[in-house]
């Protein structure tokens, strides 16, 4: 069974549009999709790439543009009041999570409490209560987040090694798609992938 690599961050409001279809659409193809945290923060670092927002004339079109996906998906989105935030705390946060086999439904936790309730995730106190409400003892993921600090810089660089400069990114063996608009070229390939 051939697997999509999905590369995001909780600061991404692509990978959030991306995270509300992404298991549907690699189910159609028979695959699997694997979630992958990473910093993007770092990825920018290390391609010399930059936040759509921090340029002028992006920054309003984004807003719209999310909007847009989100009419279209059927997925709640609101642009959040703080943004950007620091993503470190739910990102490590997330490594716990998936250590306790519930990477998956906190990560969709964690995004619809920044982009759909406007919350601030970088807050420990939010990152707990979304956690425990994904199922989690979200004061123990709190606690056990700092000591994810290396995996997550692996992760993240691993992705930039394999050429990612954004987010969400995505895998198909070697082969990469960058952008919530590019899942379908993604979905092609791993169907492609799945054949005898």
């Amino acid at each position: 069974m051939a697997t999509l690599e999905f590369f995001y961050d909780f600061v991404s409001s692509y990978s959030y549009l991306a995270s509300t279809r992404v298991e549907a659409e690699v189910a159609k193809v028979g695959g699997t999709v694997r979630f992958r945290p990473f910093l993007l923060g770092g990825v920018f670092n290390s391609t010399g790439n930059k936040a759509p927002i921090e340029v002028a004339a992006k920054a309003p079109y984004l807003v719209k543009d999310c909007a847009r996906w989100a009419r279209r998906l059927g997925v709640p989105f609101a642009w959040p009041p703080k943004f950007p935030v620091m993503t470190v705390l739910p990102l490590r946060a997330a490594f716990a999570a998936e250590r306790h086999g519930k990477l998956v439904p906190y990560t969709h936790a964690m995004f619809r409490a920044y982009f759909a309730e406007g919350r601030d995730i970088s807050d420990a106190a939010v990152v707990a209560d979304v956690a425990t409400g994904a199922g989690l003892d979200g004061a123990a993921l709190v606690a056990e987040a700092p000591s994810f600090k290396e995996a997550l810089k692996v992760q993240t660089q691993e992705a930039v090694d394999r050429g990612s400069f954004g987010a969400p990114t995505f895998f198909v063996g070697q082969e990469m798609f960058i952008g919530n608009d590019r899942l379908d070229f993604a979905i092609e390939a791993l169907a492609a992938a799945g054949k005898p």
